[in-house]
């Protein structure tokens, strides 16, 4: 999945629970009148009740529905940027102006990309990690 999406559907659902919520359901439904318009009433309506639920979960304690619906969202805008690649940047302008600003800081940190890439020749090893690594060789 590629890494903007990745930022977006997260950024996009923990902003459901801020203050800011209208403009995070404003970023998104601007995506979707760009690629497929005639979806975008709809996918406002979804977004509508995906905050309910997310709102509900957080009073619940609910983390695992809070991180089904932002994968459920990542899912939905990586369709989108396979329908039109163009709009990748879109997508990240959207992140960047609009939905982490919108973000308590701590939940800016969870908010963004890392690609790592590796290659190794020969017998050589490549060891890499997004946080904490233990390697044990013997």
């Amino acid at each position: 999945m590629d890494p903007i999406v990745l930022a977006a559907g997260t950024a996009l659902v923990t902003a459901m629970a801020t203050d800011a919520w209208q403009s995070a359901r404003d970023g998104a439904i601007a995506l979707w009148r760009r690629v497929r318009p005639e979806q975008a009433d709809i996918v406002e309506a979804e977004l509508v009740e995906v905050r309910e639920q997310l709102l509900e979960a957080r009073r619940d304690g609910d983390a695992d529905t809070e991180q089904a619906l932002v994968g459920s969202w990542q899912v939905r805008l990586q369709q989108l940027l396979r329908a039109d690649p163009s709009l990748a940047q879109e997508i990240k302008r959207v992140v960047d102006e609009v939905l982490t600003p919108a973000l308590e800081p701590a939940d800016q940190e969870r908010i963004g990309s890392l690609v790592m890439k590796a290659t190794a020749s020969g017998h050589g090893r490549v060891y890499q990690a997004g946080r904490d690594q233990t390697i044990n060789e013997r």
